[in-house]
C-alpha cells in the first residue's frame, strides 16, 4: 500500500508538471497549450501529488 501511494503521487505530480508546462505555453503543440485552466489544474495536481507523497513518507 505504501509503494502504491508513492507511485500514484509520482504520477500525479508528473502530470501536474506537464499540465503546468502546457497550460502556460512552455510546451506547445497540443490543444491544452496556452489554456489557463490546464495551468491551474496542474498546480492542483502537483500539490495533491506532493501532499500524497509527504503523507506516505511520513507514515513510514
Amino acid at each position: 500500500m505504501h509503494r502504491m501511494r508513492l507511485v500514484v503521487a509520482a504520477i500525479l505530480a508528473l502530470a501536474g508538471v506537464l499540465w503546468i508546462a502546457q497550460g502556460t505555453g512552455f510546451l506547445p503543440g497540443s490543444a491544452m497549450s496556452g489554456v489557463q485552466f490546464w495551468a491551474v489544474a496542474g498546480v492542483v495536481a502537483l500539490g495533491a501529488g506532493v501532499y500524497l507523497a509527504w503523507g506516505a513518507l511520513r507514515r513510514r
